[in-house]
């Protein structure tokens, strides 16, 4: 395989996580009977330009159907963040009735949403069906597609060019990261700015966070690599901020390389001094992932384990994607961890991929009471722990698995 974005010829591991379904690939009472379709979950490094990429197996269009299952209203901590989000672009940028505010990868309009009661002019841009839909629910303008070149080439000759672009995790999910980024710099008008929000890969490799790994995410992305391929696409980048979202994320602030007004913030070249630091351009940074990686399957096998061996009841909560590779990697069946409970209805009564544990509304909790509550979306633990505050009325306890097991 060579690179997405240089070509290069790839020959460096990061982790190998054997064969598994696509995360969101949940299945129904109706599919349960039928075989999945698994895919090597395999992810190699470019020693030319450093971008961490999952080997070619599976479309977009695949990972992404009609029926997609993540809707991002249902984290009250991710619609908090988006509407600072959109109060602080408003401002930095002077956004008003006059401005374009286009977001690719607009989901349920979770972001959008704000910048309508701003009084913002906004389009969304959203290929599953079923979060664009609820999108339009809140009367927000989707084109239902995949961003692309071609469709940037189309608005902008309808005019439809923006003065802030928002790509919040979505960089990492294109399979054509170059025709991605040359779509963005081709949407924005001359002095427009364009944001991207993604994980950040120094914490995933330095916090073991091997499970936001699936096939979902194509790219796991640095800001040495991430400068790279705007500046081979016509952008330039001027700011980043480091977030807490997602384990530790980056916001990229980007524009057109030529035409661009802002000067560049001293905030890039510290974050990029701090990745060559750590080594993010050097192969031995990626050696010992897959070593960690076992060593947090084989304590989260232990931990269940010894539970049913003493008689104590386990559930998990959040049927996210992270949380399906892990347990695919783990191996754990419904024997050991019997239901997973989930707030979107767009989940329950279906079946996590692969490991086909099926996923309950959170009532199931107060009635089974379980001892031990096994949080699978820890980047919202906080927000969990204080959701399910009943749990403590048991003496139940949360677990969570990654960086490392910790019972709390």
């Amino acid at each position: 395989m060579k690179c997405r974005h240089c070509q290069t010829k790839l020959t460096l591991p990061l982790i190998d996580l054997g064969a598994a379904p696509p995360s969101n690939a949940y299945l129904t009472k109706q599919t349960l009977h039928t075989a999945e379709k698994n895919l090597p979950l395999r992810v190699l490094v470019c020693t030319e330009c450093w971008l961490v990429q999952t080997e070619d197996y599976a479309k977009s269009d695949e990972l992404f159907s009609p029926n997609y299952a993540y809707f991002s209203s249902f984290s009250t901590t991710w619609l908090k963040h988006a509407e600072q989000y959109v109060a602080e672009m408003v401002q930095r940028f002077t956004l008003n009735t006059n401005s374009l505010l286009i977001e690719v990868a607009a989901n349920d309009g979770y972001l959008l949403q704000y910048a309508k009661s701003h009084g913002i002019p906004c389009l969304g841009i959203e290929p599953t069906t079923s979060t664009a839909n609820a999108a339009r629910t809140k009367g927000i303008d989707i084109i239902e597609a995949f961003f692309s070149v071609a469709l940037a080439q189309q608005l902008s000759l309808q005019g439809k060019k923006a003065d802030l672009i928002t790509a919040n995790n979505v960089l990492a999910h294109v399979p054509d990261i170059n025709d991605f980024v040359a779509g963005i710099t081709l949407l924005l008008k001359p002095t427009g700015v364009a944001t991207f929000e993604f994980p950040h890969l120094l914490h995933l490799v330095s916090q073991n966070q091997f499970d936001t790994i699936y096939h979902e995410h194509y790219s796991y992305l640095s800001l040495i690599t991430v400068k790279k391929i705007f500046a081979h696409n016509g952008l330039n980048v001027f700011d980043v901020e480091e977030l807490p979202t997602h384990g530790g994320s980056l916001r990229v602030y980007a524009q057109c390389m030529h035409t661009g007004a802002h000067k560049p913030n001293q905030s890039v070249a510290k974050l990029l001094q701090r990745e060559i630091n750590a080594g993010v351009n050097v192969p031995d940074f990626y050696a010992g992932f897959q070593a960690r990686a076992n060593t947090i399957k084989n304590d989260l096998l232990v931990f269940l384990i010894e539970a049913q061996r003493a008689g104590k009841s386990v559930a998990a909560y959040g049927a996210a994607a992270k949380g399906n590779t892990l347990l695919n990697y783990a191996g754990v069946k419904q024997d050991l961890l019997p239901y997973v409970v989930d707030r979107n209805p767009a989940k329950q009564d279906k079946f996590l991929p692969g490991c086909r544990i099926p996923i309950v509304a959170e009532e199931n909790l107060k009635h089974n009471k379980p001892d031990y509550v096994l949080i699978l979306p820890w980047n919202l633990c906080t927000e969990i722990i204080e959701q399910l505050a009943c749990i403590r009325e048991w003496g139940g306890q949360f677990v969570t698995s990654v960086p490392t097991l910790e019972i709390r």
